[in-house]
């Protein structure tokens, strides 16, 4: 999920209970009228019984929850000096300051040389893996309207019932940037980020604009970006969600075979097909889309990078050999919470063999905490999430930086501004260009 309403909850004295509201807290007017359904009533007690909702650590801070990076249930991380980031070099886990100055790279990109950016269109007309495109009827023009209305399955809050969604048309813009230093014949390493275009919700002219500097003065190898616009809407029930959100290979194969062959006809490129020198990136659903990209396609990617990445239950429809959706990339499905092994409600990394996956992801300490009433299934704390899928990274021994930032939203844009040269150098680490 990118936006939407926040949900009203009350934390009372010592955090022992949430209250999912019975009604949202629209983000615009026109949704003021909206009817929202009593949720149902939230495990917030006991850690055994199935759909637990862990509030360790929170205090209330305004409209959404504050998260104590130093939580005892969270992996340990080092606090860093106020309005730095981590060593480009070092792993683990990492605690911003409350202040997110903007890296200097971004002042120094006005006087590098610029890549050159080809743009086009893509249509669901033309594809053979989402074609039909998905819809979704929201009341009253209001954005995401049908889940906050939508009732889950009776007993199972991790299944939502959506009747709103029916095929329908997509189009898309993709951008391509090619830095000034791409040698024309040459396979180029690249990085694919989810939610480009022109209504993306990372402009990609900023990272274009790092690229620039960060290629200019030899601290990263001339990398090609391509900004891939989502299908449209958010969430369950949308095209957007049905390509980010759902956890498989789907996506990594539709890129691989629509979108890569057009950039580099578009574009007059030609691009690598080492997996280690390939990247994805994404920013909440498609930051969770890029780390299923490597996951499920490791010959394809071995990079990573994602801000306040969706690793919750936000798979849609629901898929009773994963029920609990990305979530099930770092923790049980929370309806049975002792599930382990080869059952359908296990975590996959503890699981699998380690993958040649390097991973950097960020979340703030006041990102999205159940912002669907109907779902108070245990699995939609962004941060909890993110905290979990360090821990089983650090256990299976995986390269990764996560940092968890204070004073910080969901996608929040100080902290982008601050971080991203240092993550795009972290992800690059080991890099060797010219295989193949």
């Amino acid at each position: 999920m990118a936006s939407g309403f926040r949900t009203r909850f009350s934390l009372p004295a010592g955090i022992c209970a949430v209250y999912l509201a019975a009604s949202a807290s629209p983000a615009r007017a026109d949704c003021q009228s909206l009817h929202v359904p009593p949720a149902p009533a939230a495990n917030t007690t006991n850690p055994e019984a199935p759909f637990f909702i862990d509030l360790s650590g929170l205090t209330a801070a305004g409209m959404a929850p504050q998260r104590d990076p130093h939580n005892p249930h969270y992996p340990p991380a080092q606090d860093l000096p106020d309005g730095s980031v981590p060593p480009e070099t070092a792993s683990g886990n990492f605690v911003l300051g409350p202040a997110h100055p903007v890296a200097p790279e971004f002042a120094a990109a006005a006087s590098a040389p610029h890549g050159r950016i080809v743009s086009f269109t893509m249509a669901s007309g033309h594809s053979a893996r989402f074609n039909p495109g998905i819809v979704r009827d929201d009341p009253d023009s209001c954005p995401n309207g049908a889940i906050y209305t939508a009732r889950s399955a009776p007993g199972d809050p991790s299944d939502l019932r959506l009747t709103e969604s029916h095929p329908g048309p997509w189009t898309r813009q993709v951008d391509v940037y090619v830095p000034a230093q791409y040698k024309p014949g040459t396979r180029a390493p690249f990085l694919v980020f989810g939610d480009g275009g022109a209504d993306g919700i990372y402009p990609g002219r900023d990272l274009f604009a790092v690229l620039d500097v960060l290629i200019a003065g030899h601290r990263l190898p001339p990398i090609v970006a391509i900004g891939i616009g989502s299908g449209g809407q958010d969430a369950q029930g949308s095209e957007r969600g049905r390509e980010y959100d759902t956890a498989s290979g789907a996506y990594a194969e539709w890129v691989e075979r629509e979108v890569l062959p057009l950039a580099q006809q578009k574009a007059g490129i030609t691009l690598t097909h080492d997996p280690d020198g390939r990247a994805t990136m994404g920013v909440s659903s498609s930051g969770g889309a890029a780390f299923g990209m490597a996951w499920f396609h490791p010959d394809l990617y071995h990079r990573v990078l994602a801000y306040s990445p969706t690793l919750t239950n936000q798979q849609w429809p629901h898929n009773t050999a994963m029920p609990g959706g990305a979530w099930q990339y770092h923790s049980p499905w929370a309806g049975n919470p002792k599930a382990t092994g080869s059952q359908p409600g296990a975590a996959l990394i503890p699981d699998a063999p380690h993958k040649p996956i390097r991973f950097w992801f960020a979340a703030g300490d006041q990102d999205l905490f159940y912002p669907a009433p109907a779902m108070p299934d245990g699995m939609h704390d962004w941060v909890m999430a993110s905290e979990n899928m360090a821990r089983v990274l650090a256990m299976k021994g995986y390269e990764y930086q996560f940092v968890l930032s204070r004073n910080a939203g969901h996608v929040d844009g100080p902290t982008i501004g601050q971080t991203l040269p240092e993550a795009l150098l972290w992800l690059w680490q080991g890099y060797t260009p010219g295989k193949n």
